[in-house]
């Protein structure tokens, strides 16, 4: 007769665990995969650059290494090269494909560096990147196989001497969602400026439901590298500015999208601290900002819109949330296919009993459901004008905000006295269309500058909370 103690059973058990995981017993380091990703309008392409072990140990729960929450235009998975086992996914999307929908893709290749990033595996690995076909499914796009034991893999860099500063700590990085917010355009004389805005933005953060609720899952951290001049590059206005992150006004033509197209600096100074999750500030008063699931968002601390721009971003980056507007002009080109979104708070409302938002609505709502759109739209055309001239003329911001808070006073009084107005239904006009997409809610963070998520963004975010913590 074996007998058979506690001890042996606790360690037959996380044997169990690491052999059926493959990364949760040896998740002690952080894989960092370079590629490039270039192309065109019509097709597209990979090669890989290096592979990179990060200085900080892997900061995700080895719990929830399989991403279930159907999210991202692309998703990539890591499965043992030996027997294809699933090890660790995520969805995610790209600047690359921001950038495919614009005119210029039409003209010329360009190429983006992208990056994956997992726990170190113990032995060697298939990395398959995934792209959704018209059907919305998965098909895979582009391998390799990675050996994070090679010779070739980069396991020792320069010590940087950056150190983050930690603005909201709740437990073990393992256990919770660790956000980091970068500071672009801050100089050495404003470091303490950038501490106070990424505080401040983060308590907005917080304050904002669902955050507000599980702010105890979350983990705040800051860090930012000095720059020569304060501010960022804004080229429509003739101003260029070297920063550390290369943010920049102006992306594919859009004078208020910021984005940094330089993946290799973001990388390098993020990798100083735990994170899962980047929101870079940038040290500007001109309205703007941006986010791309999986990848960063971005929002100016100056502006009075800050704390809007803050959360409407980060809802892009960390929950794969659709923009709900469609009166403002944006660098996508559209191509006049409506195909239904993966994005959970749009949809093309092909079969209106299939709504993916269905459990939210009421019987008696009426799907489409009839909102005052003529008159908003009306009304958003002179706006759009209005804020177009402005930007012409290079005229103060503070006319721009006085003309922001007026238009969200008319629209937020006309939703207010319409029938639907607390309704969830499939309101028309979302994703940049006026038709052809609609929207679960009249007003939401993703649709206006209001201060609320509608009940169907509300939730998506609280998925995304639910993989990443604990």
């Amino acid at each position: 007769m074996i007998k058979i103690t506690g001890r042996r059973i606790v360690a037959a058990m996380l044997a169990a665990l690491g052999m059926c995981s493959g990364l949760a017993m040896a998740a002690s380091a952080t894989v960092r995969l370079d590629y490039q990703h270039g192309g065109n309008a019509k097709s597209e392409h990979y090669a890989m650059e290096r592979v990179v072990i990060e200085p900080l140990p892997w900061p995700g729960n080895p719990k929830k290494a399989i991403d279930d929450t159907d999210r991202g235009n692309n998703k990539f998975e890591v499965r043992d090269a030996a027997t294809g086992a699933l090890l660790y996914s995520r969805g995610f999307s790209t600047v690359f494909a921001e950038w495919q929908s614009t005119d210029e893709a039409a003209q010329l290749d360009r190429s983006f560096q992208e990056s994956l990033r997992f726990p170190k595996p113990e032995k060697p690995v298939k990395v398959s990147v995934l792209k959704r076909d018209a059907e919305n499914r998965f098909v895979p796009v582009w391998s390799v196989q990675v050996d994070t034991d090679a010779q070739g893999v980069i396991r020792k860099q320069p010590d940087s001497g950056l150190k983050p500063i930690k603005v909201h700590y709740s437990g073990p990085s393992e256990e919770k969602v660790d956000l980091l917010i970068l500071g672009d355009g801050y100089t050495a004389a404003e470091m303490q400026k950038f501490e106070a805005d990424a505080k401040r933005l983060t308590e907005h953060l917080f304050s904002v439901a669902p955050f507000k609720q599980r702010a105890n899952d979350f983990n705040v951290w800051a860090l930012a590298v000095p720059t020569p001049e304060s501010g960022i590059s804004r080229p429509s206005t003739g101003v260029y500015h070297a920063s550390a992150l290369g943010s920049s006004y102006d992306i594919f033509g859009s004078e208020r999208y910021v984005l940094t197209l330089d993946n290799a600096a973001l990388r390098g100074i993020a990798q100083n601290a735990p994170y899962e999750f980047i929101e870079i500030l940038v040290n500007n008063k001109t309205y703007g900002g941006g986010g791309i699931f999986g990848q960063f968002s971005t929002a100016a601390a100056g502006s009075d819109w800050s704390n809007y721009l803050f959360v409407h971003e980060f809802g892009h980056h960390f929950a794969g949330l659709a923009d709900e507007y469609y009166t403002s002009p944006v660098a996508y080109q559209s191509t006049g296919e409506f195909k239904e979104p993966w994005e959970p708070n749009a949809t093309a409302l092909k079969d209106p009993s299939r709504l993916k938002w269905k459990k939210y609505v009421n019987a008696s709502t009426p799907l489409p459901t009839p909102w005052p759109k003529q008159v908003y739209d009306d009304a958003s055309r002179a706006y759009q004008k209005k804020r177009a001239e402005l930007r012409a003329q290079n005229r103060p911001e503070s006319e721009m905000n006085e003309l922001f808070t007026k238009d969200l006073a008319r629209s937020t009084a006309l939703l207010n006295s319409a029938k639907h107005r607390h309704d969830v239904g499939a309101f028309e006009g979302a994703n940049y269309e006026s038709t052809g997409y609609f929207r679960p809610e009249m007003q939401c963070i993703m649709f206006d500058r209001s201060e609320k998520f509608c009940h169907v963004c509300h939730d998506a975010i609280i998925n995304i909370i639910d993989l990443y913590s604990r």
